[in-house]
């Protein structure tokens, strides 16, 4: 079984005995609030799944450490991978991100402690070692609810680069942009409505899942983070958070206003993520799409001119699997070398 403990969610993928998928589910984890967020969040995983935890073996990655729980990474590593290993009865082990060309590695809990540097954040790293065993070239594009991940795969191996968040932002691996929890002030500082420019405001009023929900763009199973007013995730009420990012209330204009200016403000997240790609894109790649905002890939690879498959297609998978690939990818490498 595969784990990806992040920090809003909690994804899992179930294999049988053969390598197969057998279940995946995401659930909703707010682990800033606590690690009792992250009991819930497991144990409604290990329910839905009909199984014990002592019934499988557990490959765990993690994103989770870098909530403001923690004092820092290492120790939110520490404190995850501790209440994990008691929680799962101890059949666990997790992954461990390896220098450019080594094969990644699994290890218990008695080595995590001078570990944690490569088992933070190292989601991204499972899921491009798990598809550059199918793809020897290729750039893997995960955008999820708050990130977006740019990967390199050349001949047939990951080329990692820099393996912590700070060196990956600076590199543009790492861009701090989402189809879900992301604020549209994070997004635009200016966006064009009714033919204006016109300034954003510094406010949390909406989020980018208002954007896609009026796009109808955002797939029901991955809404799961709470609207910025508390308000119901219908499309008038997220035309109206939005509405406020420019200072108007949302009865003044007709909704058709409010999903033009949500196109504008998609365009401009797509550039962002299209600049980024731009800078890893080499002739002959192949762009490949995975999370939340798969529908986002795709749509920036064809701007681009560029081919494009989504994960799940070039690993012959429902397209749900998409947004828990990197549950999958860990669960399978796990697998496949026999680590738990």
């Amino acid at each position: 079984m595969g784990w990806d403990i992040g920090g809003a969610h909690v994804k899992a993928v179930l294999l049988d005995k053969r390598g197969s998928v057998e279940q995946f589910q995401q659930r909703a984890c707010p682990l800033w609030l606590g690690l009792d967020h992250l009991e819930t969040a497991m144990t409604a995983v290990l329910n839905g799944f009909n199984i014990t935890s002592s019934q499988v073996l557990h490959a765990v990655t993690m994103t989770g450490e870098l909530v403001d729980l923690f004092e820092n990474r290492h120790e939110g590593v520490l404190e995850i991978s501790t209440f994990v290993d008691q929680l799962l009865k101890k059949n666990v082990r997790y992954y461990c991100m390896s220098d450019e060309g080594d094969a990644p590695y699994f290890i218990s809990i008695a080595d995590v402690e001078k570990s944690t540097g490569v088992i933070a954040s190292a989601n991204w790293h499972a899921s491009a070692s798990l598809l550059a065993q199918q793809l020897p070239s290729a750039l893997l594009v995960d955008i999820g609810s708050t990130t977006t991940d740019i990967i390199i795969i050349n001949d047939g191996k990951v080329v990692s680069g820099p393996l912590t968040d700070a060196e990956r932002m600076q590199q543009d691996t790492l861009v701090y942009t989402g189809v879900v929890r992301t604020p549209v002030m994070a997004v635009a500082q200016k966006l064009i409505f009714d033919k204006v420019e016109t300034n954003v405001a510094a406010e949390y009023f909406a989020t980018m899942a208002d954007v896609y929900r009026l796009t109808q763009e955002l797939p029901e199973a991955v809404d799961m983070a709470e609207t910025a007013d508390g308000e119901p995730k219908t499309i008038l009420a997220s035309a109206r958070r939005l509405a406020r990012m420019v200072g108007y209330d949302m009865e003044s204009k007709p909704l058709e206003s409010w999903q033009q200016l949500a196109q504008d403000c998609r365009r401009k997240q797509c550039d962002q993520i299209q600049l980024a790609m731009t800078k890893h894109l080499k002739q002959g790649m192949t762009v490949v799409g995975t999370g939340a905002g798969v529908f986002l890939v795709e749509a920036i690879a064809q701007t681009m001119q560029t081919p494009y498959v989504s994960v799940a297609s070039a690993l012959r998978h429902h397209e749900s699997l998409g947004v828990c690939f990197s549950s999958y990818a860990v669960a399978r490498l796990a697998y496949a070398r026999g680590a738990v």
